[in-house]
């Protein structure tokens, strides 16, 4: 327990690798494509739904 307490302090204390700003910046756009994508595949899916309606 002492070395999992102690490698978490010794990762909290590294400035090396990703800042609190780039794991923003990631999430935001990680934000954008999610939105695209659905924005895409949703009105995909209402044309599809829409062509089974009028089919059925």
């Amino acid at each position: 327990m002492q070395n999992i307490i102690a490698q978490a302090k010794n990762f909290v204390r590294d400035e090396d690798g990703i800042t609190a700003l780039e794991y923003g910046i990631l999430a935001g756009l990680i934000t954008i494509l999610l939105i695209a994508s659905i924005a895409t595949i949703g009105s995909v899916l209402k044309n599809v739904f829409s062509d089974v309606a009028v089919a059925v």
